[in-house]
C-alpha cells in the first residue's frame, strides 16, 4: 500500500471570499487502504469530497486522483472514481434495478455490459429479491445499500463515500460496515470515507485524519492515533470546591492535568497504578473523590487532546441542515 492514489496539498476552499471552509490541508491516501476524514458536522468534510470528486473548484491549492489533476483533469478524475454521497439521490419511481441502469447510461456504459453488473451489483448488496420494487417502498438501509451499488456500476479504483451510514439503526450500520471492508478485502479498491461516528473510523479505516475547523489537526492510523497520547485516561471529580491541578500534578505518572468544570481529566501512565496514588494524595489533603473512572485511551480521548472538546454538532448552513434532515427522514423510513 505504498503508491499514492490521492494527494492534496494545501487544499483550501473559500466561499464568499470570507468563509474559509477548508484551509490549507496535506494528505495522502494509499493504494487499497480505507482512509477516513472524522470530525463533526461542518467541518469541512463534505467540501474536501466535493472538491476531489470535482464538484468544486479550489481556491488555493491543489489535488491529484490517481495521478489526473482535479481542475486540469476533471473529466479523467470522474472516469476512475465512484461516489456515494450523503443524500440518497436515487429516483424514488424507478425500481433499484432500473436506478443503477440509470447510472449506468450516465457513463456511458453499453447496455449488455451494464446488464450484468447491475445485477452482479444487486447480489453484492443483497437486493436482488427486491431488484424490481420501486424505491419508494425501499427502507432506509435498502436504500443505502442500493446507493452504494450505483456508485460502484463503473467499477472505480476509488470510491468516495460521504457519511455512509447516516441515520442508519445499529444493525444497519454494521451490515454497511461489512460491505465497505469487502470492497477493499475482496477487491482491493481504495476507499475515502467521511464519518462523525468515532466507533466507525475506528473499526473501519487503515488510516484517519482528524479535521476541525477545515484544518487537519491529527493523522495517523488508529492505534498510532491512541498512542500518541502517551498513557491511560484518569477522569476525577471531587465535593470540594477548589482547584486541585497542581496537587494532582506532584503525582508520580502523571503526565498531564485538565480541570474542565470542576472535574479533572488526567493523563497518566499505568493507570490502574497512579489512579490509587492520587487518591491517596487528595485525602491527604482533606479532599473528597465523588467520582472516578479510568479509561485506556480511545478516539475520542484523542479528539479531546488535539481540540480541547468532544465532537460537537457545530452550526451549519440552512442548505446542509436541511439536506441532512432530508437524509434522516428517508433514511426512516419505512
Amino acid at each position: 500500500m505504498s503508491e499514492e492514489v490521492i494527494k492534496a496539498e494545501g487544499l483550501t476552499k473559500v466561499f464568499n471570499k470570507s468563509l474559509v471552509a477548508v484551509d490549507h490541508i496535506n494528505f495522502s491516501v494509499k493504494s487499497g487502504e480505507i482512509f477516513g476524514f472524522l470530525g463533526p458536522n461542518g467541518a469541512g468534510k463534505t467540501t474536501t469530497i466535493n472538491m476531489l470528486i470535482t464538484v468544486l473548484k479550489p481556491t488555493e491549492g491543489k489535488a491529484s486522483v490517481l495521478g489526473y489533476d482535479i481542475v486540469k483533469q476533471a473529466n479523467d478524475v470522474r472516469k476512475v472514481i465512484g461516489v456515494v454521497p450523503q443524500e440518497y439521490t436515487a429516483d424514488e419511481d424507478l425500481t433499484g434495478y432500473e436506478n443503477i441502469m440509470l447510472c449506468a447510461d450516465l457513463y456511458g456504459i453499453p447496455r449488455e455490459i451494464a446488464k450484468k453488473r447491475a445485477l452482479e451489483l444487486l447480489e453484492l448488496v443483497e437486493l436482488v429479491q427486491f431488484k424490481d420494487k420501486r424505491v419508494e417502498t425501499y427502507s432506509g438501509g435498502m436504500r443505502r445499500r442500493l446507493e452504494l451499488a450505483c456508485g460502484l456500476i463503473n467499477r472505480p479504483k476509488v470510491l468516495f463515500l460521504d457519511e455512509p451510514t447516516l441515520g442508519l439503526d445499529v444493525q444497519t450500520r454494521a451490515a454497511t460496515w461489512s460491505y465497505i471492508r469487502k470492497l477493499k478485502e475482496e477487491y482491493g479498491m481504495t476507499l475515502f470515507m467521511t464519518t462523525h461516528y468515532l466507533e466507525e473510523a475506528d473499526a473501519l479505516c487503515d488510516r484517519i485524519a482528524i479535521i476541525d475547523h477545515g484544518k487537519i489537526i491529527a493523522l495517523g492510523a488508529p492505534s498510532e492515533l491512541k498512542d500518541s497520547l502517551g498513557g491511560d485516561i484518569i477522569t476525577i471529580s471531587i465535593k470540594e470546591n477548589a482547584d486541585v491541578s497542581e496537587l494532582i500534578r506532584s503525582v508520580e505518572h502523571v503526565k498531564d492535568v485538565r480541570n474542565e468544570n470542576g472535574s479533572y481529566r488526567i493523563k497518566a501512565e499505568s493507570g490502574e497504578v497512579t489512579a490509587p496514588l492520587i487518591i491517596e494524595a487528595l485525602r491527604r489533603k482533606g479532599y473528597t473523590v465523588t467520582r472516578l473512572s479510568l479509561t485506556e485511551p480511545t478516539l475520542n480521548e484523542v479528539y479531546l487532546e488535539y481540540t480541547g472538546r468532544a465532537i460537537r454538532d457545530a452550526e451549519e448552513s440552512k442548505e446542509a441542515f436541511r439536506a441532512q434532515r432530508i437524509t434522516l427522514r428517508r433514511a426512516r423510513a419505512r
